[in-house]
């Protein structure tokens, strides 16, 4: 079991990888549940912050992905801009209101 646990933990592979960092952004966002279940706080900073290392890979990974990374990446980055703008608009007008 111990064995099984290790081998899973180093078999990333850069789609693993980068859905990791779109989860994490997800999760700062409040648009995905902590994987414990707990109620996080809207964290607008670390979230752009890995918007931004996704954004960082995709020009510096740009022809040298096959086509379902290139687009998964393109997906998720553009997702994850249009999330953090709602999130900001949602910010904005709860502290206004």
């Amino acid at each position: 079991m111990a064995d099984e646990q290790q081998h899973a933990l180093f078999a990333v592979d850069f789609s693993t990888h980068i859905l990791s960092l779109a989860s994490t952004a997800l999760i700062a966002l409040r648009k995905m549940p902590a994987p414990d279940g707990v109620d996080l706080p809207l964290d607008l900073e670390t979230a752009r912050h890995l918007i931004d290392v996704l954004g960082m890979l995709e020009q510096k990974t740009r022809g040298n992905l096959d086509e379902a990374e290139k687009k998964l990446l393109q997906s998720l980055t553009y997702d994850l801009r249009v999330a953090y703008v709602d999130a900001q608009k949602t910010q904005a007008s709860e502290a206004s209101g």
